[in-house]
């Protein structure tokens, strides 16, 4: 994986008729040494052309001709986006959707996960993304988190993404079940009563009004055990530009739903009554 950043120091070490250049080549989730010769550079046994005319905020990997940028575009571009904290975050047609301001956005899962206590738990994770709330959920302890993400285009930046956590790792796996479905209509099939903590991050409510719905409401309800938590991502959407107060709506409609509603970080906490 390759930045602008990274493709920069490599090439000033080149320049500089360093024999070798010490970094991370996987978004600082590691560190290690690339042998520099004249045409060409070394990682890890194999041989890959020096890089050239890279973009900022814009992440690059090896499809075994050259260096592609992680991105798509079918019905819009979605692509992975680099962060000064090494875990990225994504677009989706230039619209960010995780938050990178103040700190990293997988520490920034890590405290919304923390809010429903998963250790031991069976976790609803409905709007998987990158799967740093998944990630986060088993780091924890988690017994089990069932994870629904609807765009495979999303699926595919994880299976790049070194942040996302890797199904097909046992100990990963054995713990998440990651699902490519609408988790509006999925909902119906999970059974009542049958998850310990929920955790809904959706898109913003222009693009996904029906996860933000007196209905839906109703389903997390149903699927939450009495006393178990829900953290909602709703961001905070500024008022005098979007005429909403989007946090205050989802904690009265998830009181309506039969949930005790705060305000929390920047989202709603609620506990299922």
């Amino acid at each position: 994986m390759l930045t602008l950043a990274a493709a920069e120091a490599l090439l000033a070490a080149r320049d500089a008729r360093a024999g070798s250049w010490t970094g991370s080549l996987d978004l600082q989730r590691s560190h290690g040494d690339a042998v520099l010769e004249t045409d060409a550079w070394q990682w890890r046994g194999q041989h890959y052309p020096y890089p050239q005319r890279l973009k900022d905020r814009t992440i690059y990997y090896w499809d075994g001709t050259g260096f592609a940028s992680v991105s798509r575009f079918s019905a819009s571009l979605i692509k992975l986006v680099p962060s000064e904290w090494g875990a990225p975050t994504f677009e989706i047609d230039g619209i960010k959707m995780l938050p990178t301001a103040k700190e990293s956005p997988f520490e920034d899962a890590r405290r919304k996960v923390a809010l429903i206590e998963p250790h031991g738990k069976v976790v609803l994770d409905t709007c998987g993304g990158l799967g740093y709330f998944a990630a986060c959920c088993v780091e924890a302890g988690v017994a089990r988190v069932h994870s629904f993400e609807k765009n495979a285009d999303v699926l595919w930046l994880r299976t790049l993404n070194p942040w996302s956590p890797d199904p097909a790792v046992p100990a990963i796996g054995s713990r998440l079940q990651l699902v490519h479905a609408d988790v509006s209509q999925a909902i119906a099939q999970i059974a009542d009563a049958s998850v310990d903590a929920l955790l809904h991050d959706p898109p913003r409510f222009g693009i996904a009004g029906e996860l933000y719905s007196q209905a839906f409401y109703g389903q997390l309800a149903r699927v939450l055990r009495r006393g178990g938590r829900l953290f909602h991502y709703t961001g905070s959407p500024n008022k005098l530009t979007s005429g909403r107060d989007v946090p205050r709506e989802v904690e009265k409609r998830l009181e309506k739903a039969g949930f005790k509603a705060q305000l929390a970080l920047d989202g709603v906490l609620a506990t299922r009554r």
